[in-house]
């Protein structure tokens, strides 16, 4: 957690930059969010013996953001999202029989993107659209009672972000964000392991691409309206 943290206050230290510079003519938003993130399944083949396959559960990913208008309808967005859940794998290393494991998962995103806002005058609903970069922080936990099958193991990859939603304001100062999103970490060789093998005699050292879908969205303050 020592790198969320880090990057947590590198990122608020410089929206606070950027705060101090407002002339008061620029909006601040905060986002709290809620979002459900339907499951995505993940493989790695290396030839007919050697290969792992399995699925990340569905589940709930919360979070916040703290947006930045640095011109008109166009914001910054510094967001922190987070999931628990599992991923049931299945994986085969040179042996005639497959293995298994319930392996739990807890994925933190670090984000930094744009969001460009677009409405008509007078209008309670707004729209909007952005796109993010950052890392996703991944912790992976399996223990079935054999020590040699326990994995224990945190990584961090690099990871990008869509959205898309609208945001229909109550007051001029709450709202309601509606969102679609689309995160992924991206595809590494090399980079340890990431869906272990449990013990096997060989460790897996690439891994699938991670691709979560969420729908929902959450509430909305604005300190400038």
């Amino acid at each position: 957690m020592k790198k969320i943290y880090i990057l947590l206050v590198v990122g608020l230290g410089f929206v606070s930059q950027l705060t101090a510079q407002n002339d008061n003519q620029s909006e601040i938003r905060l986002s709290l969010y809620g979002m459900y993130t339907f499951e995505d399944s993940f493989d790695s083949y290396y030839d007919f013996g050697n290969y792992y396959q399995g699925v990340i559960q569905d589940g709930m990913l919360y979070g916040a953001g703290f947006e930045f208008e640095v011109r008109r309808d166009v914001f910054l967005e510094l967001s922190y999202l987070r999931e628990n859940t599992s991923a049931p794998t299945q994986y085969f290393n040179g042996g005639i029989f497959g293995k298994y494991a319930d392996i739990d998962l807890k994925i933190n995103y670090l984000m930094l993107g744009g969001n460009h806002s677009f409405s008509k005058p007078g209008s309670k609903v707004e729209g909007f659209a952005g796109a993010s970069l950052g890392m996703a922080i991944v912790d992976l936990d399996y223990n079935d009672g054999n020590p040699n099958n326990y994995i224990n193991n945190r990584v961090s990859k690099f990871a990008w972000g869509l959205k898309a939603g609208a945001i229909v304001w109550a007051t001029p100062k709450f709202g309601v964000k509606l969102q679609a999103q689309l995160l992924s970490v991206a595809q590494s060789v090399g980079g340890g392991v990431f869906f272990g093998t449990g013990g096997a005699s060989a460790g897996v050292s690439t891994y699938s691409s991670i691709y979560q879908f969420s729908l929902g969205g959450g509430l909305v303050y604005s300190f400038q309206k």
